[in-house]
């Protein structure tokens, strides 16, 4: 996916959001994990600073850090400002208004970019998109995508999400998308399509609850596995 600066509206989310959005347990996060799409997220770094194993791709990795937090401040009020037009969208109990968000925001991306040369050079973050991954048949555990699927909906073509999940299923045992709304807070058209299309492909998907709402109604996320035999139940055990 070739990708211009001007075209990135960095927008980054702390370990701790990652862990309620995907419902990530102790074992989860011991486990080999991709992020596809984690953009300005210091989920990578908070990961790799309690000794665990996270590979970061996205087209903005092509940037310097100093070009990324320009960016950063070039485009926080284009995000910021439009929420209070649509309050009534959200849910403001983790942050109360979108002054409040904006800041952590702001400081997780700043703890994102005070990491990302270091990351790079060490090979966590990785200029790659979907649908074509440079990795080899599950090379991970899990592959989460983080306000990427489904919430580009209108931009992005339905075989788009279909080639894109599939990849990340060659690539990672098991995938989990959050969330599963577009950018207007409606559930994306996609989804029930892709349930019925990847069941018949021989994938289990499931929709399940997580401990995170920030779109109203968009506490839910989509796990993708490939079935392994009537036994392989990963995706169903008790969040």
């Amino acid at each position: 996916m070739s990708i211009t600066l001007e075209q990135v509206v960095p927008w980054g989310r702390s370990m701790d959001e990652y862990c309620h959005m995907f419902a990530l347990t102790h074992d989860d996060l011991k486990s080999k994990i991709l992020g596809c799409g984690d953009g300005p997220a210091s989920f990578n770094r908070e990961m790799t600073e309690r000794g665990y194993h996270v590979t970061s791709i996205d087209p903005i990795y092509r940037f310097s850090a100093k070009e990324i937090e320009q960016r950063v401040r070039e485009s926080y009020r284009l995000v910021v400002d439009p929420l209070y037009n649509n309050l009534q969208n959200y849910v403001w109990t983790r942050f109360k208004d979108p002054e409040e968000l904006g800041a952590h925001r702001l400081a997780t991306m700043q703890h994102f970019i005070e990491d990302y040369e270091e990351g790079r050079q060490e090979g966590r973050y990785q200029e790659q998109s979907v649908p074509h991954l440079a990795f080899a048949d599950n090379a991970f555990d899990l592959a989460l995508s983080s306000h990427f699927l489904f919430l580009y909906t209108e931009q992005l073509s339905y075989e788009f999400h279909k080639g894109a999940i599939i990849e990340l299923c060659r690539v990672a045992e098991e995938v989990r998308i959050f969330p599963l709304m577009d950018l207007a807070c409606q559930r994306s058209s996609y989804v029930a399509r892709l349930e019925v299309d990847l069941a018949e492909m021989d994938y289990q998907v499931d929709i399940q609850k997580v401990p995170y709402e920030f779109q109203r109604d968009g506490g839910e996320m989509m796990c993708i596995v490939k079935r392994k035999g009537d036994t392989y139940d990963r995706c169903n055990r008790q969040l």
